[in-house]
């Protein structure tokens, strides 16, 4: 028989509704933890071990007397409603495990004589969305029209991507809690995050999400590092929330993606959302979105669209859904350049292979596998 601990009752309810179990459901997979709670028996140290993975919670945590307070160190928007006091585990989790990269990345940087990134809050006070788009354009080396050398809005969003990475700003895609499949994030409560720093802002954008939809989120996202402010939202059917640094993020995004006065001039012309999202580079969503903004359709005719184009996109995904490459999600997943930092400090005998490990989420010869063929 193992050995028996003591556990406070309280502590193992608030972790099964931390994980976001129904107590009753989840005592039918652990038929102990009743008897556990009404101190009628007491788990030994193996089985506390398997419950504490079940409920993802550290555990050393189900020591305490009771349970600890935890924040998130950003604000959580959601649309149409204030900054959220509650938020899924699994976002708290990655929003956490993001910290670690960034506290690491942003030492490492500093430490080899990296300057700061001067655009990081640079329009702190500016509310005028059209400067901090000129800037953000200048900064990435785009021009108005950039997205106009591509073929597709695919391929725009492929290349944004490579510029905002070039000039030093880490952006993570990731649908779960690192590599693990079982714990998703779920696209209603976050489309993506950004996590401000000097040296090495971290955007993360939802994998789950549409690659429509991603576009804008990653946009949002990078008016956040111009404005300096750190920041999560859900932007449910691309609305803003009722903030007005989110309101400015979104203007941003919108004049960045499609500029209001090439807009105009080609809704004169042919005003149909599918054309202008073949001409802008850019999704059909972000054109209709664009449309609301400038007023040439109603709420009601852009809430139709949206619902027709997500089930439309749903039924798309689905008929391409597969297994995937591993080496190539995690590429994404950690980020080409947070990638080639680590590798470089590892190389260098800056960061010792345990470290490197537990930054990247992979290990042994996945690591090696990874780092030696696939960055």
């Amino acid at each position: 028989m193992g050995t028996e601990v003591n556990i406070e009752p309280d502590m193992l309810t608030w972790a099964v509704a931390r994980a976001g179990f129904d107590l009753n459901e989840f005592s039918e997979k652990f038929p102990n933890l009743t008897k556990w709670i009404n101190g009628e028996k007491n788990p030994t140290v193996k089985q506390l071990e398997a419950f504490s993975k079940k409920v993802h919670i550290p555990f050393g945590y189900l020591f305490l007397a009771e349970p600890p307070i935890e924040n998130l160190p950003i604000p959580f928007f959601r649309t149409n409603s204030p900054e959220s006091d509650q938020i899924n585990l699994n976002i708290y989790d990655t929003v956490l495990l993001m910290e670690q990269r960034q506290d690491w990345l942003s030492n490492y940087l500093q430490e080899n004589n990296y300057d700061k990134l001067d655009f990081v809050g640079k329009y702190e006070d500016v509310f005028d969305e059209r400067t901090i788009v000129d800037d953000i354009r200048k900064t990435l080396n785009l021009s108005e029209t950039w997205a106009s050398n591509y073929g597709t809005w695919e391929e725009s969003l492929n290349k944004l991507v490579e510029h905002i990475e070039d000039c030093g700003i880490i952006v993570v895609f990731n649908g779960i809690v690192e590599n693990n499949v079982y714990r998703k994030i779920p696209v209603e409560e976050c489309r993506g995050f950004i996590l401000i720093d000097d040296y090495a802002p971290f955007m993360f954008i939802n994998n789950g999400d549409s690659k429509a939809a991603q576009m804008f989120t990653i946009v949002h996202e990078l008016a956040h590092v111009w404005v300096g402010a750190s920041a999560g939202f859900d932007i449910g059917k691309l609305l803003p929330a009722d903030d007005p640094i989110e309101i400015l993020c979104d203007k941003v995004a919108a004049e960045f993606l499609v500029p209001e006065r090439a807009f105009n001039l080609f809704w004169q012309h042919n005003p149909v959302i599918k054309s202008a999202s073949k001409y802008f580079k850019v999704s059909e969503i972000v054109i209709a979105r664009r449309a609301l903004d400038t007023n040439k359709i109603s709420k009601a005719e852009f809430f139709e669209f949206y619902n027709e184009y997500k089930n439309r996109e749903y039924v798309k995904n689905e008929n391409r859904k597969s297994g995937g490459n591993f080496y190539l999600t995690t590429k994404k997943r950690l980020s080409p350049t947070f990638a080639a930092h680590i590798n470089n400090a590892v190389n260098t005998g800056q960061l010792l292979y345990r470290d490197a490990y537990k930054l990247t989420s992979l290990k042994g010869d996945t690591f090696k596998t990874f780092f030696t063929e696939h960055l």
